[in-house]
């Protein structure tokens, strides 16, 4: 702790470490059209063990560093799909933002939420291990396929944004009691 001045400090350097082996890694992936590559790369999963379980607590502490990370991994994923977009690799996104921090928001909160629903949730090899196994044949169909079978909602909802008009109402910002939103 001497060394990193105080305890945040040492875990603000860990957290950095993790953030920076995240994003090379998934930099990498889309650097590269060698399904060999891809299947190595899966073939490692469980050796993330350590790191995920680092990341997971790090990310449920609801602290400002936890917050810090965050931001930051929505940072590094908007770095590397636009990498992924100059190698060819992804389509270019009209809100490039907008589509990083949906991606690691869904990505990681749908992480969290696999945890949970596991057999064996302290097991973050196994964990990982069957996460890969049941979730990257679905997103990959998701992502290289689509969902919808045309583009009707989202020109809507394009034409509504262009036009200034909100998504949501306001009624929403009304104090719902000490029910909390997490916890």
């Amino acid at each position: 702790i001497h060394h990193f001045g105080s305890k945040d400090g040492l875990r603000k350097a860990c957290d950095d470490y993790i953030a920076e082996e995240i994003r090379s890694g998934k930099s990498a992936s889309l650097q590269t059209r060698d399904p060999a590559d891809w299947f190595r790369q899966m073939a490692e999963i469980e050796s993330y063990a350590p790191m995920m379980a680092y990341l997971v607590r790090s990310m449920q502490s609801a602290s400002d560093l936890a917050k810090m990370m965050w931001q930051r991994m929505i940072d590094n994923a908007e770095e590397y799909l636009e990498e992924g977009v100059r190698n060819g690799l992804l389509k270019p996104s009209r809100d490039p933002r907008a589509r990083a921090k949906f991606l690691g928001l869904t990505g990681g909160g749908g992480f969290f939420l696999y945890i949970q629903m596991h057999d064996n949730p302290t097991d973050l090899r196994a964990v990982l291990r069957d996460y890969g196994e049941e979730m990257v044949l679905p997103a990959l169909e998701v992502y290289t396929e689509g969902l919808m079978t045309d583009s009707t909602m989202y020109d809507a909802f394009v034409e509504a944004r262009e036009k200034g008009i909100p998504f949501t109402s306001n009624e929403g910002e009304h104090n719902d009691g000490d029910v909390p939103a997490a916890g």
